[in-house]
């Protein structure tokens, strides 16, 4: 009997946990186990001030939840910003991770921020939100009212790897093809004939959990079959 695999979540910018329910709640009912997360500052009431949240207190997080629940096999999923998070998870625990998954998100290498990776227009948009206290990015107005501010940091920080994480050989990259102004672009374009990545496509915007749940369940369900062997 193969083993269990655990699918964990990690959201985006401004995003919980819940950002992931549709998606959880469906692959639940076809018998996966799933643990989605809220990082530090994303709570809606913060245990630990914004001032002092940066990109390493949103990976050790996420490595305290692998350690607390002694958790293995775990298939790492981030989108967007997560990308950086997952990545810095992955170099510091690889033989707890089956799998890293990347849902419209960063692929960074050493050296790499949220910052440096992204474009001009999401650097722009990081300013002017942060205007308010200089420590959190606002969000737009008009959106999910459960969304927060992010904490401006975590953005800035750049990621101090090893090459731990690339040990994990079982990598996916989830391109949303469906909006304009996306930054991950040229990264679609690096990875798509790459003997090194697996590459899926779905055409809707950002937001997939929000705008194509059911081929995100698809192709997440299909990708434990897919790495049982790996």
């Amino acid at each position: 009997m193969k083993n269990e695999k655990t699918y964990m979540f990690i959201p985006g910018g401004w995003h919980g946990s819940w950002a992931y329910d549709p998606i959880t709640e469906n692959l639940e009912r076809l018998g996966k186990k799933c643990i989605s997360l809220t990082l530090p500052g994303l709570e809606t009431q913060s245990s630990i001030p914004n001032r002092i949240i940066n990109l390493d207190t949103h990976i050790q997080f996420v490595i305290d939840v692998f350690l607390k629940e002694n958790l293995t096999d775990v298939i790492l999923c981030g989108h967007s910003y997560a990308g950086l998070v997952i990545t810095g998870v992955a170099d510091k625990i690889p033989e707890s991770i089956h799998a890293l998954v990347y849902i419209d998100a960063y692929i960074p290498k050493d050296g790499d921020s949220c910052w440096s990776l992204t474009s001009e227009i999401y650097r722009q948009r990081f300013v002017a939100g942060a205007g308010n206290d200089g420590f959190t990015v606002a969000d737009r107005p008009g959106v999910d009212d459960r969304r927060r501010p992010h904490p401006l940091a975590t953005f800035m920080q750049s990621l101090n790897l090893n090459g731990n994480y690339e040990r994990i050989l079982n990598r996916t990259f989830i391109y949303l093809s469906g909006w304009e102004q996306s930054p991950f672009v040229k990264q679609y374009e690096d990875l798509k004939d790459s003997p090194d990545w697996h590459v899926e496509t779905i055409h809707c915007g950002h937001n997939v959990m929000k705008e194509r749940p059911d081929k995100l369940v698809d192709i997440l369900y299909r990708l434990e079959d897919k790495y049982s062997h790996a």
